[in-house]
């Protein structure tokens, strides 16, 4: 499959988000502004809301199989990588992947 052919329509993040805010956790609306005022939510975006919203204990293995990333996701991920010259072990500790997925996106992204 070509990448450029797959268009995957994204649910409306900021909608969800936003509902999630005001009838759960009306307390952490400020917190999140900053990245619900974005025009358009990118996959870390949706991601760093999640771990403001409901904490970094959310984050299992079970929750990890379900994440998929875009081109533009893996690579801010790959340049967080070479900016703070962390290894691909550190890199899938900080964002909670695996070291063969970031060994094989930098083999696919040449980076």
């Amino acid at each position: 499959m070509d990448r450029e052919k797959q268009k995957i329509t994204q649910p409306y993040y900021k909608k969800i988000f936003t509902d999630i805010l005001t009838q759960k956790f009306p307390e952490k609306i400020a917190e999140c502004q900053p990245i619900l005022s974005k025009n358009e939510l990118n996959v870390l975006d949706v991601i760093q809301l999640n771990q403001q919203i409901f904490g970094s204990d959310e984050i299992s293995s079970d929750n990890q199989k379900l994440r998929s990333y875009d081109d533009e996701a893996i690579i801010k991920i790959l340049e967080y990588q070479k900016k703070y010259k962390l290894n691909n072990t550190q890199l899938s500790n900080h964002y909670k992947l695996s070291r063969n997925t970031v060994a094989k996106w930098k083999n696919s992204f040449k980076i």
